[in-house]
Formats: C-alpha cells, sequence, structure tokens
C-alpha cells in the first residue's frame, strides 16, 4: 500500500527537501505541497492524502488552525488526513495546541531523515508518534501552558482501574513494552487497553490521550 503524503512548509528549500526525501521511498507518494495553511486545505481535498508532514509557524493560516480545518472539514468533505507536525523546542505551546487540535504526532525539524520516514510510516498506520525520548521533557512543557480542565474529568469515569493506571504511564511517556514491564502484562495486553481508552474517551489516537490525562488531572505537569 503507498503512503500519499502532502509536504507542508513555507520554506522552499525545506519542502522541496523534505518532498524529494519521502518521494524516494518505494512505499510513499507525495501527491502535493503547500507553502501556507490554506493552501494545505486545498490540496488536502483535492488530494486525499494519508499523512500531512506540516510545519507549525506558516503565513496565511498557520499549521496549528491548518490542523483543526483538516481535523474538522465541511460537511462536503469525508476525508481526514493524519497530522504529522514538525517543530522546534522553543516552540513548545504552538505544538501543546496543535495536538489538542487533533495532531497525531510531531518531530523535529532537526531529525535525522530517516526519522521522518519512520515517523510518517508511524502516523500513516494509525499510531501516535509520542517517542519516549521526545515525550517526557515536552509533555511536561505542554501540560504546563495550559492547566488541567477539571470539567473534563468525568470522562476518566468509563475507564476501569486498570485503563486509568494504562494512561497514566502513557501520558509520562512509556511505551508499551515499558508499561508491560512496569504492570507485569503482556505487551499485546497494553496494546488491547490502549484500544479500548481510546475508544472510551472518543479521541483519535495515543497522542489525544496524553492531552486528556494532563486536562483532565490524572497526571500534573511534573508527570506524577
Amino acid at each position: 500500500m503507498t503512503i500519499k503524503v502532502l509536504v507542508v512548509d513555507d520554506q522552499a528549500m525545506v519542502r522541496a527537501g523534505f518532498a524529494a526525501l519521502l518521494g524516494a521511498q518505494p512505499d510513499m507518494e507525495v501527491v502535493g505541497e503547500a507553502d501556507n495553511g490554506a493552501r494545505a486545505i486545498e490540496l488536502s481535498h483535492a488530494h486525499q492524502p494519508d499523512v500531512v508532514v506540516m510545519d507549525v509557524r506558516m503565513p496565511v493560516l498557520n499549521g496549528i488552525d491548518t490542523t483543526r480545518q483538516l481535523m474538522n472539514p465541511p460537511e462536503s468533505v469525508e476525508h481526514v488526513p493524519r497530522v504529522l507536525m514538525l517543530t522546534t523546542f522553543d516552540i513548545d505551546d504552538y505544538v501543546y495546541e496543535a495536538i489538542r487540535a487533533g495532531a497525531s504526532g510531531f518531530l523535529l525539524k532537526d531529525a535525522l531523515p530517516a526519522d521522518l520516514v519512520s515517523a510518517v510510516r508511524v502516523v500513516a498506520a494509525g499510531e501516535a508518534l509520542l517517542a519516549p525520548t521526545v515525550t517526557r521533557r515536552m509533555i511536561e512543557h505542554f501540560a504546563r501552558s495550559a492547566p488541567p480542565r477539571q470539567s473534563t474529568a468525568p470522562r476518566l469515569e468509563a475507564l476501569t482501574e486498570r485503563e486509568r493506571e494504562v494512561l497514566t504511564l502513557v501520558a509520562q511517556g512509556f511505551s508499551n513494552s515499558e508499561i508491560a514491564v512496569a504492570l507485569f502484562i503482556a505487551e499485546q495486553t497494553v496494546k488491547s487497553h490502549v484500544s479500548r481508552i481510546i475508544g472510551k474517551l472518543g479521541i483519535r489516537d495515543r497522542v489525544q490521550a496524553v492531552i486528556v490525562a494532563y486536562e483532565c488531572g490524572l497526571v500534573s505537569a511534573n508527570g506524577t
């Protein structure tokens, strides 16, 4: 199966580089390039990419507002792509808002080419890109920029005690294998718990689960 990718970045050389890298992969096809969010929405509706690789800061329409519109298309548009947000550590607040808007993950713009290729595949497969090595540092910044919203706490009432334990560890940046070790259960069992958590909370993926955990106060900004 070929992964259709839309590359969005206002810097022409960066955009061309990403497009060339991804287009050279045997399982990927770059269906379009855009230099701003408004154009990205047009191309997404026209070409229905599986993944939109998008910068946060752009003219006309930034990555956050673009993501929000892509996740909530007009009734005439049924296609909803997954968004992989590109960022740097100095714009954590923007990334937090982008994830809340519906992005399926984020990647540092100075990441290795192989990391970008891998990230696109992960997101296209329906998984969320929350690498533990990045999550533990960045999610804390996100949480500080948006205080927990206690009004959403009832959302957690549908979860079992074990599911809350799993969600807590997910929010702290643990991978499925690490959660399995911590809770003395099989990794496949962890995957099942995560799937049920996502279903019960009515969210898209693992990234959104992390945001809910922080906003509901299940974990705090210091990870406890």
